[in-house]
């Protein structure tokens, strides 16, 4: 309908409110007060950050848990310059956003006015789509395609530039119709050629990741798998697309893979990886497969024609998108699977035995047994709990030990941004503030967004935080000590209290130095969240030398100095 004159910043959040947004996530800036003049009197909750980085990751964590673009809103220069990280990190994880910039006036452009950046250029390689909306009129033409492009085909960030003069400005212009996300459905010759392929196959094994996954496409999947008695496997931070707890699932595919479980992968006549773009951390560095034509027959299904075949030359490629596909895939007619049926039960096996404890704990020395610590959060947390977690040896206690309890149970970034972990438990938390949310966080991971304890505080957003503090970068010490042993520089950390500095935000706080005391303090942690409706946090003070599950910094280093020696 076409409506009375409207200034740019009422039309956007008019359009907003049409294409289904409820929840905004942003820094206030004097560039876009037009916009929070109209969020005022509309139906959309904006959530106020404390940083633009925390704000693009929680805008981001909303796309991967809704499906639904991640809404985001930031001022220019430095503000769009912080919000960077979550725009790459969605661009990398596929995650449907929408970043909106405050931007300087038309009359000021390409004089370098205050805070200016051409965003085109700046934005050009980690999103979608990237443009400025320079006439107020053709807001609803601009978003209507930013939502499109954000949703369909492999999902995305989208970046647009809102000028100052544009978002005061009057028009009058009609409104447009919701969103529709476009998606492609397999061939039924596609999925006949699949079908011989999978009657043809002794050892084949099915690989999920990727986006689009719905309810119901994760539940088609699991009926492809149970008919056919297929093993499945979850790429790189996409673990929580088969309940672990499956007899199908048999573990998954990424950093610090079981080793039996990479042998299976290489060993396969045939891999069906649905949905992943297969990328360096879900192919163990492109070993997993031979590039360009890999060993094993390979079926790739994904959402982006133009990923197919970019890497691998996949015999079979299927442009789709997961809920399409899965629906054909539940209903097409099953195979003999006698040759493996025994392999989903043989690689569950190995995939328990490699979840036991690691020998580093074994000998009962270590006071904070990281091993016991995930298997009370899995003995309390319930099922459908949200872990959350970003970048750092720290998360391996999780991708290893966790067992996810079925979409959409994990959220953690594949693109390894560090400082993600806070933001989207606290995103989490208000999207579904009636699951249990628990975020891992390394101590250097924790400083880079920690700041949004307050934003979890303000909004009673009872997220319950884990901090791993082991004063330092671990990841980063670790590679240190292989490749030069003994040399340690630039990764030691002095933190400060994290107990006590949750509860100057006015949130619970507790340190824990032993085994014994995780159980109670979690109790405790898991109560107050749901009591109060606050976050609260549990610092883990620990060894660093248990840098990960398999081998301790002194074994590390002790490996790389006799490597050394015999050279």
């Amino acid at each position: 309908m076409t409506q009375q004159s409207r200034t740019g910043g009422q039309i956007l959040v008019d359009a907003l409110q049409i294409h289904g947004v409820d929840t905004a996530f942003g820094v206030p800036g004097e560039s876009y007060l037009d916009v929070l003049d109209a969020l005022h009197d509309s139906g959309i909750r904006f959530i106020i950050n404390r940083q633009e980085g925390g704000a693009a990751f929680m805008a981001e964590a909303y796309g991967k848990l809704t499906g639904k673009p991640g809404i985001c809103f930031v001022t220019r220069g430095p503000g769009a310059t912080n919000a960077s990280i979550g725009v790459h990190t969605a661009y990398q994880d596929s995650t449907p956003m929408i970043l909106f910039i405050g931007q300087v006036g038309n009359d000021f452009v390409d004089r370098e006015a205050f805070q200016e950046i051409d965003y085109r250029r700046m934005y050009g390689q980690m999103a979608k789509w990237v443009a400025q909306i320079d006439r107020a009129e053709r807001i609803p033409e601009y978003l209507a395609r930013a939502f499109q492009v954000a949703t369909s085909g492999r999902p995305g960030p989208v970046v647009l530039a809102l000028p100052e003069d544009m978002l005061i400005s009057m028009a009058t212009v009609a409104d447009t119709r919701a969103y529709q996300p476009v998606q492609a459905s397999p061939s039924d010759t596609q999925l006949q050629q699949l079908r011989a392929m999978l009657a043809e196959a002794q050892r084949p094994l099915v690989l999920l990741g990727g986006t689009t996954w719905t309810p119901q496409a994760c539940a088609d999947l699991q009926q492809f798998a149970e008919a056919n008695h297929l093993p499945v496997a979850c790429a790189f931070r996409f673990q929580d697309l088969l309940d672990n707890a499956h007899p199908n699932y048999i573990g998954d595919v990424g950093i610090g893979i079981n080793p039996k479980l990479a042998a299976r992968v290489k060993n396969a006549d045939l891999v069906i990886a649905i949905g992943p773009r297969l990328g360096e951390m879900t192919t163990g560095g492109y070993t997993l497969f031979d590039a360009p034509v890999p060993r094993q027959r390979l079926v790739h299904i994904h959402t982006d024609a133009e990923e197919l075949g970019s890497v691998y030359q996949a015999e079979l490629m299927i442009n789709s998108g997961m809920p399409q596909v899965c629906a054909m895939l539940a209903t097409m007619a099953s195979v003999d699977a006698s040759a493996w049926k025994h392999t989903p039960g043989e690689a569950k096996a190995e995939l328990a035995a490699y979840q036991e404890q690691p020998p580093i704990f074994q000998d009962g020395q270590a006071a904070l047994d990281l091993w016991q610590v995930t298997q009370e959060i899995m003995a309390q947390a319930p099922l459908d709990t949200i872990l959350t977690n970003g970048a750092g040896n720290y998360a391996s206690w999780a991708h290893r030990f966790y067992r996810y309890g079925g979409m959409r149970t994990q959220l953690a970034p594949t693109n390894g941004a560090m400082g993600y972990g806070v933001p989207s438990g606290v995103a989490a938390k208000i999207v579904h503030p009636e699951r249990t949310v628990i975020t891992f966080a390394g101590d250097g991971e924790y400083m880079m967004n920690g700041q949004e304890l307050a934003t979890a505080v303000q909004y009673q957003a009872g997220v319950v935080i884990i901090v791993f503090n082991n004063q330092m970068f671990g990841t980063i010490r670790m590679h240190q000590e292989r490749d030069y042993p003994g040399r340690v520089s630039g990764t030691t950390l002095h933190n400060p209290d994290f107990a006590a500095l949750a509860q100057a935000y006015g949130a619970h706080g507790e340190v824990v130095t032993t085994t014994e005391e995780f159980a109670p303090a979690l109790q405790r942690a898991l109560a107050h969240a749901r009591a109060h409706n606050l976050p609260a946090l549990i610092e883990l003070r620990y060894d660093g030398n248990l840098i990960t599950p398999n081998a301790t910094l002194a074994t590390i280093r002790a490996t790389a100095e006799k490597a050394q020696a015999a050279k």
